[in-house]
């Protein structure tokens, strides 16, 4: 995915602190709206609507789909109207081999393998 500008660095920082978010609210099962999640990232400064924040989406999902962690900006919504991810999240999942002809369906089960994912991952860290 295009870097628009960040070294790589910069990117990889930037990358590594949203999954982190991601991976907290996936802890407890919370859904995050685009804006909430860029006011809490420090390390680059970006819009709700910015091309870096897709593309940082983009690939933390790929990545963690890849590692069979589900797609992990699932949990990444629009804070009014639909709150549900943008068209970026579908292609992704799209992609990945999902069936996005009933974007509610995709999203409900992609959402369902993240939670899962990280309920028996926040389990295993309560037990060591």
């Amino acid at each position: 995915m295009p870097r628009i500008g960040l070294s790589e660095n910069a990117w990889r920082t930037a990358k590594e602190e949203v999954r982190t978010i991601l991976r907290d609210a996936a802890r407890i099962r919370k859904m995050i709206p685009y804006s909430e999640l860029t006011a809490k990232v420090q390390s680059v400064r970006n819009e709700p609507h910015s091309q870096v924040l897709f593309n940082l989406l983009g690939e933390i999902s790929e990545e963690e789909g890849r590692a069979g962690r589900g797609l992990l900006s699932v949990l990444v919504v629009h804070k009014d109207g639909d709150m549900r991810p943008g068209p970026g999240f579908f292609n992704v999942a799209k992609a990945f081999g999902a069936d996005v002809s009933d974007i509610d369906r995709c999203w409900v089960s992609e959402l369902d393998k993240v939670l899962r994912y990280w309920a028996v991952e926040r389990a295993v860290e309560g037990t060591s």
